[in-house]
Parts: C-alpha cells; structure tokens; sequence
C-alpha cells in the first residue's frame, strides 16, 4: 500500500492540538487516556499503532474516532462543492472566523480536497497557525500542501481565495 502521509502522526498531531486547547500536559493527557506517557512520545514519531490507544486518546478528549462516508454535494469528480452561494460563503467565513483545526468541525461543509486547500490557504495569513492548518490540510486530503496538489487546488477552485480572504478579513476586523 502507497503511503502519501503519516495517517497516525497526523491523528495525533491533531488531537495533541486539541490537548493543548483545553489546557492538558501530555502527562495529563496521558493520564486522563489511561496510557503511560511514554506512549505518546512514542506515536509521535510511529508510523502506525493500535487502534485502541488512539480511541482512549481520543475518549479522554470527548471525541470519537469514525469511519464515514461523505455524504456532501459535490460536482461528479467529488472535488468541489455542487454549489458555491452566499450560504456555503457565510458558513465557511463562521467556520475559518472562529480558527478551529479541528477536523470534525471542518469535515461537514464540503468535500475533503476542497476545504483542504482551504486550510492550506489559512496557512499562509497572519494570525493563523501555519503548522495547526497544514496538518488539518493533510488530514483532510493528504498530499493537499504540496506545492503541485495546491497548486492544482488554486487553479480550479470554485471560491479563490482573492474573493474569500478579503471577506474573512473585514469580518475579523470587526470582531476586534
């Protein structure tokens, strides 16, 4: 089997995010999981694990891991939305309004390619967390920070960011 990314560093990137977010150690985090800390040195730099240390990881979070299937509208290649309007816009400028990196807040408002080169696109704006949104960005579709895959992403996008950003960022302004 071909391996683009590290599906378990990006797992534990992400949730190692979400550690931090409310406050916890990696010993805490560690504990809460009923896991010895050294595990979590460990996954960091691991290609694979089992499957019952990233559930209680996750369980200590009050997150579930899932296997899903996308049930989004997309355009028959499954890369863009159906329809890009005002509402996905307004639901999508809540969505990088708020800063969130977590993938299951992202997962719901289109396909995974689409708003993966929207995240890597918030990479690169001041005031967002470059390393936070790529790893969200590769999570979501693996390869998407590759210069050639955003590449392709830019070019064929149906919201480009010279619209979107400039929206984002009136609207950040007026939230300060």
């Amino acid at each position: 089997m071909q391996k683009s990314t590290n599906t378990v560093r990006n797992l534990v990137s992400i949730l190692s995010g979400m550690a931090r977010d409310a406050g916890w150690s990696d010993a805490e985090w560690a504990r809460r999981s009923g896991l010895p800390k050294e595990t979590l040195c460990r996954l960091r730099s691991r290609s694979n694990c089992d499957l019952a240390t990233l559930a209680a990881l996750s369980h200590a979070l009050d997150r579930q891991l899932t296997v899903s299937s996308p049930t989004l509208r997309a355009h028959a290649g499954g890369l863009w939305p159906a329809v890009v309007d005002r509402q996905l816009e307004t639901s999508l400028l809540d969505l990088l309004r708020s800063r969130s990196t977590c993938l299951e807040d992202w997962r719901e408002f289109g396909p995974h390619f689409f708003l993966a080169g929207l995240a890597v696109t918030l990479a690169s704006v001041a005031g967002f967390d470059r390393r936070s949104y790529l790893d969200l960005a590769e999570a979501l579709h693996p390869g998407a920070s590759e210069p050639r895959v955003f590449g392709k992403w830019l070019a064929e996008t149906p919201l480009p960011p010279a619209r979107l950003l400039p929206m984002l960022q009136v609207q950040l302004a007026h939230a300060a």
